[in-house]
């Protein structure tokens, strides 16, 4: 990039999926240096992605106690039962109003069909574009009371990734359209989308950020996910022409 001063660093992370536990710090501490941080994350039908939900994750254990299914079953605490009424009371946190989604994933109970289950654990996905909806979500989860006061929860997990918020973002996505422009592009276009990515914790630090501007595809996550290669090369013509341009300011 001849006449061009400045660096810029590339980060390529292989634990993003499981929320960064490796990489998460090395990401902030180049972030909060940084004066734009862009992120090759997919587009969303092509558009660039200017807000981000916040993510948290948790696992509950209820303890019960084990019996014989058959003989004895009363001496039993059944684990099982129990986080039948917790799945539906940690269901019910979610609020649609602020984009606040609380689903329980995965579920394991019990350890033979003829035995009272002594153990259950339930791992909860939880997201929103709201840090105080968070926060109140975290408190509910961590006050969960037994129905069968023989049971015992433990809960352990907590917050993963603060929301990625647009006053983090417009600022780039704007410089970006223009930079499109310039190449005789169509308009981008821009969405705040429920997943998360490392562009939340880069703007946590402070860092303007722009996210999506990877390739065009759809499917995220699915057996069909598919990339459109015909686009591959107008998106790196606009990530380079863009880099340009923040270098040269």
């Amino acid at each position: 990039m001849k006449g061009i001063t400045g660096n810029a660093a590339l980060i390529a992370t292989t634990d993003e999926e499981t929320g960064s536990a490796t990489s998460k710090e090395f990401i902030k501490e180049i972030s909060a240096k940084a004066k734009a941080v862009l992120v090759l994350e997919a587009t969303l039908n092509g558009k660039v992605k200017t807000g981000r939900k916040g993510t948290a994750m948790y696992q509950v254990k209820i303890h019960g106690k084990a019996s014989h299914a058959g003989l004895e079953p009363e001496k039993g605490i059944n684990a099982t039962t129990e986080i039948a009424h917790a799945v539906l009371a940690i269901a019910a946190m979610e609020n649609p109003a602020h984009g606040t989604t609380v689903v329980p994933t995965t579920l394991r109970a019990g350890n033979t069909t003829n035995t009272v289950p002594d153990l259950a654990v339930l791992d909860i996905d939880i997201r929103s574009y709201s840090m105080a909806d968070l926060q109140r979500v975290d408190a509910a989860i961590k006050a969960l009371k037994p129905v069968n006061a023989g049971t015992r929860y433990e809960v352990t997990g907590g917050f993963n990734r603060p929301p990625l918020e647009t006053s983090s973002t417009m600022a780039l996505y704007e410089r970006a359209e223009k930079v499109a422009q310039s190449l005789g592009m169509p308009p981008l276009g821009h969405a705040s989308v429920g997943g998360a990515s490392d562009g939340n914790f880069a703007a946590a630090t402070g860092a303007q950020v722009l996210d999506g501007l990877g390739a065009v595809g759809d499917g995220a996550h699915a057996a069909h996910e598919w990339v459109d290669i015909s686009t591959l090369e107008d998106r790196s013509k606009l990530l380079h022409a863009l880099i340009k341009d923040l270098l040269n300011e």
